[in-house]
């Protein structure tokens, strides 16, 4: 592996730098540049071993606070006593607390009932019982202390996760299909290639100084269960007709402020080439990524001001031959999940459940853990949908698991309003939100069935804090955006975005459309009581709310 920077004459310099390594240099153009050339961030692991844990918050240096325990998969949650309306008042100083969110990585979403015991275990001894799943497959865990990281690294560490590399300028978690390997309609299975991108690439410091946080996800399911039009870099499962399984190859999405559709490469990529792809993805982003404005320090806005073609012909002199011409993969509709029951490629079966919104608690892991064990069960997947997945389950034991886990308080057979909603952690934790999230919807949800019971086809709906779209406010049928509405909590409304269908669309806002909290409910109602009332049959949400009458989808 090398560190050494590919300057390519044909690609043109700007007026002024914008901070890209290859063409303008490495002077840092603003402070978390200078922070990161000072010291690497994962430096500050051992300064919170042998320093930090044993004289507290307030010995930690301000740049270590920020950003560098980032890189350590920990950072700063949100003060109980501010409300959203001083989000935008205070700095971040003001706004954190003195504990900590720590993000336990899960590549692939892979999982064991042994590590989610002792996720469990750490979030009932260290984290006031919370365990969160997140959209990228991992678990978040708040209330964390200072003093108990070193402890809680090493629980960790004795069933083989961590929290490094959890945050930060690096690449994040690498998600994965949850029934890799073992789904009858799989395509190819990419666990190799996520095992050796995990084991080979991420630990190397070259890939430890990004222009922002890098988002990639490999999936050979015919399912298309990655989100793959909204990653930096994806790689999606298709069959070529001449050279047979392999990747189609996805770059430049992204959703929040400046939400960009990925755009095919064109290229076919076999499964052993799928990690150098990768690898040298991150260093074209590395080397060429806007690193001046962080708001503009992702890898979309180089797509977009390269182009797909100029960015392949970049990659392929990175990798040091051509890729082969690709075709595109099939579109898939519907529900892209795995909930429910089914059967695997040896005859038996895997289960996926729902968690409402990806909330659980600690003891809630542990006994989940516990009924897996029962069962036989050695294999849990967690999913970028906040599902939890149980592998290699007997015939028979498929219903009597199903009641356990439901008695647990998890959902094998979920309503279309509790399948498809989503939100970020909000204003409980999040020093950028604006909006209670995370409770309101699980409320809503409640709501809906009781006052419309289901659907007969998939419907999503996302609840995020703030404009970063966390929740992927952007590509849901009903994307509800926090804002402070009239001095009230209450959210934007977004309406009829959409992932897997031909042209991937980002929703759309309808002028003055906004929604106090405490109205949401009444507003989701209407909005859906008017899609029953007027859908043609067969008719998907997102298809009718662009063609329904403005004073339809209107509040009040």
């Amino acid at each position: 592996m090398t560190t050494q920077l590919a300057i390519h004459t044909d690609i043109p310099r700007g007026k002024r730098s914008d901070g890209q390594w290859a063409l303008d240099g490495r002077e840092p153009l603003n402070a978390d540049e200078a922070i990161k050339q000072e010291d690497p961030g994962l430096a500050v692991k051992q300064r919170i071993i042998e320093h930090y844990s044993h004289e507290g918050f307030d010995s930690i240096v301000p740049d270590d606070l920020a950003p560098r325990m980032k890189w350590c998969g920990i950072y700063t949650q949100r003060r109980q006593d501010l409300g959203g309306e001083m989000t935008n008042k205070l700095d971040n100083s003001e706004l954190q607390d003195k504990y900590f969110m720590m993000r336990v990585r899960f590549d692939g979403g892979l999982a064991t009932p042994e590590q989610l015991r002792v996720v469990g275990g750490v979030s009932r001894d260290f984290g006031r019982g919370t365990a969160d799943f997140t959209d990228r497959q991992n678990i978040q865990i708040h209330w964390i202390e200072i003093e108990n990281v070193p402890e809680i690294w090493n629980r960790l560490d004795t069933v083989g996760l961590s929290t490094l590399l959890g945050c930060g300028d690096i690449p994040r978690v690498i998600l994965g299909s949850p029934v890799a390997g073992v789904a009858a309609d799989e395509i190819i299975d990419a666990t190799p290639a996520i095992e050796r991108i995990k084991n080979e690439y991420l630990p190397s410091p070259e890939f430890h100084n990004l222009p922002r946080k890098f988002k990639s996800a490999i999936s050979g399911n015919s399912r298309q269960d990655i989100t793959h039009e909204i990653q930096d870099l994806a790689f999606v499962g298709v069959t070529h007709p001449e050279y047979g399984p392999g990747f189609d190859v996805w770059v430049g999405g992204g959703l929040s402020t400046n939400p960009m559709i990925a755009q095919r490469l064109g290229v076919w990529v076999p499964l052993e080439e799928v990690p150098e792809v990768w690898a040298n993805t991150v260093r074209i982003f590395r080397d060429y990524g806007y690193r001046r404005l962080r708001n503009r320090a992702r890898l979309k806005f180089l797509v977009a001001s390269w182009g797909v073609e100029r960015f392949r012909a970049v990659l392929e002199e990175y990798l040091g031959y051509q890729l082969r011409d690709g075709i595109a993969p099939p579109i898939v509709t519907g529900n892209r999940d795995h909930i429910g029951v089914h059967l695997q490629k040896n005859g038996r079966y895997y289960v996926g459940v729902k968690l409402t919104v990806g909330h659980a608690s600690g003891d809630q892991l542990i006994a989940i853990a516990d009924v897996a064990e029962k069962y036989g069960i050695t294999r849990i997947r967690t999913t970028p949908g906040k599902e939890l997945l149980f592998l290699d389950v007997e015939k028979d034991d498929v219903t009597p698991l199903q009641d356990e886990l439901e008695a647990l308080g998890l959902y094998p057979r979920p309503s279309e309003f509790r399948r498809g909603i989503i939100s970020c952690t909000g204003l409980e934790f999040c020093k950028l939100a604006l909006t209670t999230t995370k409770a309101r919807a699980i409320e809503l949800v409640g709501e809906l069935e009781e006052r419309l019971g289901d659907l007969d086809v998939p419907i999503t709906i996302s609840l995020n804090g703030c404009p970063n779209s966390c929740a992927r406010t952007q590509v849901s049928d009903i994307g509800l955006k926090g804002q402070i509405v009239e001095g009230e909590e209450g959210f934007q409304v977004h309406l009829g975005g959409a992932l897997g269908v031909q042209d991937p669309e980002i929703g759309f806002k309808l002028r003055g459309l906004k929604v106090k909290s405490r109205d949401l409910g009444d507003y989701v109602v209407k909005v859906v009581e008017k899609f029953k009332e007027q859908r043609h049959p067969g008719e998907q949400f997102r298809d009718w709310v662009r063609r329904a009458a403005e004073e339809d989808l209107q509040w009040q």
